[in-house]
Order: structure tokens, then sequence, then C-alpha cells
């Protein structure tokens, strides 16, 4: 017997190897169109009951400067925007205090997910961080932005005005 029929025929492998993309497509687009999220006070926040309120979710690392240095003006803007709703999820840390003392360094008052590369992976591609992703009131994704975001950047988007479309790409 030759090593290739112990295996089984790699036409086989390719059918079982479709269908199992496909399913992971599907959970994809799943988790993005309404996803859900536990923050690290155990609140549960899911994208289908936050109608009615623009929502930016917001990743970041503990160790990434423009991260830390965007949180305030992240906090300042959800504190003048009851319409906004900010949940910044952690990514890419070895130990939860990490996160814990980041947050408290910031003092930023908005939900703060502890996440990992799995919850980031759900949400799209990501070419750094931070990478923010903006939902209308409505629930539909406006776009997502890799880098650093300003309180102006984020209001004019929310505003829907001339040139705020280059803030966030699809």
């Amino acid at each position: 017997m030759n090593a290739q029929s112990k295996r089984g025929s790699p036409a086989k492998y390719k059918g079982v190897l479709l269908a199992l993309f496909l399913s992971l497509c599907t959970v994809h687009i799943a988790l993005a169109n309404d996803w859900s999220l536990k923050d690290k006070d155990g609140t549960h926040y899911k994208l289908s009951e936050l109608k009615g309120k623009w929502v930016l979710v917001n990743f970041w690392a503990p160790w990434c400067e423009p991260c830390l240095q965007e949180m305030p003006g992240l906090d300042t803007l959800q504190k003048q925007h009851k319409d906004l709703l900010v949940i910044g999820v952690a990514v890419m840390y070895r130990k939860n205090q990490e996160v814990m003392d980041a947050v408290r360094s910031t003092s930023v008052s908005y939900p703060i997910v502890l996440g990992n590369e799995d919850i980031a992976s759900d949400f799209g591609e990501m070419k750094g961080m931070p990478t923010s992703f903006l939902y209308s009131p409505s629930g539909r994704l406006i776009g997502h932005h890799d880098g650093p975001l300003t309180q102006a950047d984020i209001e004019q988007a929310i505003a829907q005005k001339p040139g705020s479309a280059e803030l966030f790409t699809h």
C-alpha cells in the first residue's frame, strides 16, 4: 500500500476543505453582521440590540502608544454624544493586568473587552493598531479605519459630512 492510498485521495480532501472553508466564511459573515461582545465587567453588547446608536468598535493593544493616546479622545467623544457607544477591544496582550493598567492610566469609562485575535479576525482585516469599525444607528457597517482617529474625525463621520467617507473604508 503506498502513502497516498493510506491518506486518501487528494480530491476527497479538497471537497472537505472547501466545505470547511465555506462554513467558516458563513460563520464570519454572521459574526460580522451581528456580533456579540462581553466586556471586562460581564456586560454583553450585541450589535442587533444597539439599534439607534452609532457604535465604534476600537481594537487596541496595551503596548501601542497611538492606541493609548487615542483613548481619552474616544472617552470624551462618548461622553459628549449620547447617541454613540464606544467599545474598546484589547488584543495582543499577555496578561489581563496589562489591559487593566492601561485602562486605569488612560481613565476611560467606555466598555473594555478582553479580546483576542479570534475576536479581531471575526471583524475583518486589520493592518495595525489601533483599528476601528464604525456602525450606523441602523446597525450597518459604515467601514473600518486603520490607525488612530481623532474626536473630530469621528464627529465628521457621524455627521456624514463630505470627506468622511475616506476615513472609513470597506
